[in-house]
């Protein structure tokens, strides 16, 4: 039996923010006062962030056959998962809500955070065009088949770093997932190739108190691209470390801001020929200064994320991937071969 969804009393005035409260959460807040944009980005923010989605956010959701999710399960641990489904499987039925009617993928620790109440930050995006939209919210709702979100926050993103292919939905798919592989701190060597191949992954954190229904607070899930090879996957005495670069972005700064007072993140990363899915869960943190950071071309700083636990899926995503247009800001980035080349160099 579907739960019936709750009336909740507004937290904004009618043309924005109460001047007593603020979209930004005091993690996202320190971390745009380190980096100098606080004052203007509080003011973009309470234009620019939401409590309820405009029409062409609904549109694109409705549109879309993937959708990134964002949770947090029992123990705080943070996961980023993939849902699929013919364009359709997301409904908007007014600005407030999305009704999500789609299962995760076999063996995905979603599948366990889906209860009325839990927080969820929920990533619109359509590759083939390079538009994304957010809307970070709660379960109101669930039954066998589905479950709905009450939106929190709503807000665009820009088209930066996002590599252009256009998936289809193909049903046949659907019974090809195989069992989920569990793998612990340590990745595989089958693992550590997807991430040192990819151009994209997700990225979810989570607010210091996301449980609770205040201002700000909730899980957040964000894109990351970049050329093959901007993740560095190293391992020592038993454990797997990536590093990757943060390029310059909207100065809103959710995952740092997050990770600011929270480093609990998640990693989920497809392989777009196979349906792979790699869903990684551990500890996450910011690097903004040193010798790497100067090195690596177009990052403005580097986060560094420890595996603590991992899914491989495989065959789990029912789509197909045509085409491919590298975004142009990728082009202007580096990998971390060509800065072992240059250090090389430089020692010689």
């Amino acid at each position: 039996m579907t739960t019936p969804v709750p009336r909740r009393s507004p937290r904004v005035i009618e043309r924005g923010w109460s001047h007593e409260e603020s979209p930004f959460h005091a993690g996202e807040q320190a971390v745009q006062r380190r980096v100098g944009v606080r004052d203007q980005v509080e003011r973009a923010g309470r234009n620019m962030i939401r409590e309820q989605m405009p029409d062409q956010h609904r549109q694109l959701f409705e549109a879309l056959p993937l959708l990134i999710v964002g949770s947090r399960d029992s123990s705080g641990a943070v996961w980023a998962s993939w849902l699929c489904g013919e364009p359709g499987f997301v409904r908007s039925p007014s600005p407030e809500l999305l009704h999500i009617h789609a299962q995760p993928a076999l063996g995905d620790p979603l599948a366990e955070q889906l209860v009325v109440g839990s927080p969820l930050g929920v990533l619109g995006i359509q590759l083939e065009t390079r538009r994304r939209n957010r809307a970070n919210g709660r379960i109101v709702a669930r039954d066998s088949a589905s479950f709905t979100v009450q939106i929190e926050q709503s807000f665009g993103n820009c088209r930066q770093y996002i590599q252009a292919r256009e998936p289809a939905f193909d049903p046949a798919l659907l019974g090809a997932a195989e069992p989920a592989i569990v793998e612990g701190a340590e990745l595989s060597a089958r693992s550590c190739e997807l991430l040192e191949k990819t151009d994209t992954f997700f990225i979810a954190t989570a607010s210091a108190s996301a449980e609770r229904n205040a201002a700000g607070e909730g899980v957040d899930v964000s894109h990351r691209g970049g050329r093959p090879g901007f993740i560095r996957v190293q391992s020592r005495a038993g454990r797997t470390t990536l590093t990757f670069p943060d390029f310059r972005g909207n100065f809103i700064f959710n995952t740092l801001g997050n990770l600011e007072v929270n480093p609990h993140a998640g990693i989920v990363c497809a392989d777009f020929a196979s349906g792979d899915l790699l869903s990684l869960t551990g500890s996450a943190h910011a690097i903004w200064e040193g010798p790497e950071l100067e090195a690596f071309e177009g990052a403005e700083r580097l986060l560094t994320f420890e595996v603590e636990s991992a899914r491989f899926l495989p065959r789990a995503l029912p789509l197909r991937f045509h085409g491919f247009d590298p975004s142009r800001e990728i082009l202007e980035t580096g990998t971390w071969a060509e800065n072992a080349a240059g250090a090389e160099r430089l020692s010689e």
